[in-house]
């Protein structure tokens, strides 16, 4: 894990075209803007981990379910 300090207004480059921008320290919260091209998705952890477990679960679709959309 590389760990860097910035200040409000600064950024850090990840790659040619993904930037992440400090934009407010409010407390113990700091608020941050992606800019990243459409093709890369970018998601909040908790909303990512739901992604995976949906994706998980729609694996163990019983295929006899599937079998009764193709008629």
């Amino acid at each position: 894990m590389l760990v860097l300090s910035r200040k409000k207004t600064e950024s850090i480059m990840i790659g040619d075209h993904i930037e992440v921008k400090i934009l407010a320290v409010e407390g113990d919260q700091v608020k941050i803007g992606i800019v990243a091209p459409k093709s890369v998705k970018v998601h909040r952890s908790e909303v990512f981990e739901a992604i995976q477990e949906q994706n998980k679960a729609a694996l163990n679709t019983n295929i006899d379910i599937l079998k009764q959309w193709k008629k």
